[in-house]
């Protein structure tokens, strides 16, 4: 398969409406377009983008939940097919048996290539969602090899390392991060964590945030785009609201974990210490 050298990815930071599916396909299809008319690649969205966020209830979560041939990933396949691009965005899975998933769906010309349903819940989540138990995929694409996962799995570092050591060279994470208190002078912790996680695995990220207030709650806006050394390429920008962001990505670079002439990230390892 050819590997195309540089690869433009982009980061769409919009604020789905909760409970409103029309206006956020609508929503998403701008979002996308907008972004391959910039020359974007592999296009990311927000965590639940699809459905919003913030639900009642379980009751209202299920009413808004979709399966995988649902009118949300069929305007995406859609589009990815249209614009030859991957697009991967987070949506709320119907699964059998009427339970939930908070899930992020890849997307590319050829269609549906993987599901990834979220593993660890944050906060009130898991009063409503079921949590994934299968490892976080990794898809090769015509771009080089994309995994993703989805927000808090990215606060466990063995969880990162896991698409890392099946070779994936960019991580895509739908997020919605809940703003909180920090120090004037820092950068939000989400931010941080994805710049450790690149950087300890070699491995480009792309964490794409939403905006606005939802039911009370704010978000960080912190969307960013990574490196494979930990620096960002693109944001997060400081001036927030919708936005994307871009990037253009020598993903080949990420298959090399050596940090010194003598150290390679993966290969220095040594398992049996650490339980």
């Amino acid at each position: 398969m050819k590997i195309v050298k540089n690869t433009v990815v982009a980061c769409c930071q919009v604020a789905p409406k909760i409970g409103d599916l029309a206006f956020n396909r609508t929503l998403t299809e701008r979002a996308i377009r907008s972004a391959a008319h910039q020359r974007a690649q592999v296009v990311v969205l927000p965590e639940l983008v699809q459905s919003g966020y913030v639900f009642n209830d379980r009751d209202e979560a299920l009413s808004l939940a979709e399966t995988t041939e649902g009118s949300t990933l069929r305007l995406w396949m859609e589009l990815a097919r249209e614009l030859n691009i991957v697009v991967v965005g987070g949506f709320c899975e119907l699964l059998g048996g009427g339970e939930l998933a908070n899930s992020a769906a890849m997307i590319d010309p050829q269609g549906l290539r993987a599901v990834y349903r979220k593993a660890h819940l944050w906060d009130a989540e898991s009063e409503i969602f079921s949590a994934g138990d299968a490892t976080p995929p990794v898809v090769e694409t015509v771009h080089g090899r994309i995994g993703m996962l989805i927000c808090y799995d990215l606060e466990f570092p063995e969880w990162v390392r896991l698409p890392a050591l099946a070779g994936a060279e960019l991580l895509c994470a739908p997020v919605n991060w809940p703003d909180g208190p920090r120090p004037l002078t820092e950068r939000p912790a989400e931010v941080v964590r994805v710049q450790a996680n690149a950087s300890v695995n070699r491995m480009f990220i792309a964490a794409c945030d939403r905006y606005g207030h939802e039911r009370g709650v704010g978000w960080v806006q912190g969307s960013v785009i990574v490196d494979a050394d930990g620096y960002p390429l693109a944001g997060p920008a400081e001036e927030g609201g919708e936005q994307i962001l871009l990037a253009a990505l020598n993903l080949g670079e990420a298959r090399n974990k050596r940090i010194s002439a003598r150290n390679d990230l993966h290969q220095d390892r040594r398992q049996g210490l650490y339980g």
